[in-house]
């Protein structure tokens, strides 16, 4: 299927790795002209810039100053935005309770989980209105799965999911769409790598990391599909919202989590 994305211009959030890195990559093998932002571009997203129409862009996105330049960079250099997409996110395990979340650990969530996305759409909508363009921000289905273990997290993510709907209402009449994406569990540093999710609870249980994770998912229900989801499908998932096949979408939250969610 073409997603007549060739010759698009696209702007990725996050995009030094994990699901990230998949979209700015399935971006640019579409053929789009894609600007990717992160803290730390990194090898992966220098390899893209020789191979493909990529421009990495080095920067803080939980920052004012860090969104603006990213996105004015890809005004000055590509002349416009057609697609947005909001992947930056932060999680950090709270498995001492709700009493041990300071506000600084609130606040810091919640810059980089709400408002770099806030900020990002603010900054791309003049140019997003011209182009009638789209924004998909990736989510978690922690936006509707309350969990105290992540307790900052599930309310950044339920806060995101809400201010895209809101805004969809807005700009929608203007030609301009916005979706959600839900992931589950996905094979990603953040769940799997040194340092994620997993390791923390580990720690904290004192168990190996693949017991960890393997409780973690049971006490969520349980995956149908027996697996967690790759990067590389949470990108295309994306990478359909965004295209014109999906034109008549916005508004919306679609759900990629391998049936852990059970009801409907």
């Amino acid at each position: 299927m073409d997603l007549h994305l060739q010759g698009k211009n696209v702007v990725v959030t996050g995009a030094s790795r994990g699901i990230g890195l998949a979209i700015a990559r399935a971006f640019a093998e579409e053929g789009a002209r894609v600007v990717a932002g992160a803290r730390t571009p990194g090898a992966d997203l220098e390899a893209l810039a020789a191979s493909h129409e990529l421009i990495p862009v080095a920067g803080d996105l939980a920052t004012v100053e860090g969104v603006e330049r990213l996105i004015a960079t890809a005004n000055d250099r590509l002349g416009g935005i057609d697609v947005l997409v909001n992947n930056v996110g932060i999680l950090q395990t709270r498995l001492n309770g709700f009493r041990s979340i300071t506000d600084e650990d609130w606040l810091g969530t919640f810059n980089a989980n709400l408002m770099s996305a806030v900020r990002a759409c603010r900054a791309a909508l003049p140019s997003l209105l011209e182009s009638h363009g789209t924004i998909v921000s990736v989510s978690s289905v922690n936006a509707f799965l309350p969990d105290p273990g992540i307790m900052d997290y599930t309310a950044s993510k339920a806060a995101l999911t809400n201010f895209s709907k809101a805004l969809s209402k807005e700009v929608g009449p203007q030609g301009v769409r916005v979706n959600t994406v839900a992931p589950g569990p996905v094979s990603t540093d953040m769940w799997v790598g040194e340092g994620g999710l997993a390791h923390q609870v580990a720690q904290a249980m004192g168990v190996d990391p693949e017991t960890a994770r393997e409780q973690i998912i049971e006490g969520a229900g349980g995956f149908a599909t027996g697996r967690f989801t790759r990067p590389d499908e949470v990108a295309d998932l994306v990478l359909l919202l965004a295209s014109d096949r999906a034109g008549n979408m916005t508004g919306t939250d679609v759900t990629i989590d391998g049936g852990l969610v059970k009801t409907s």
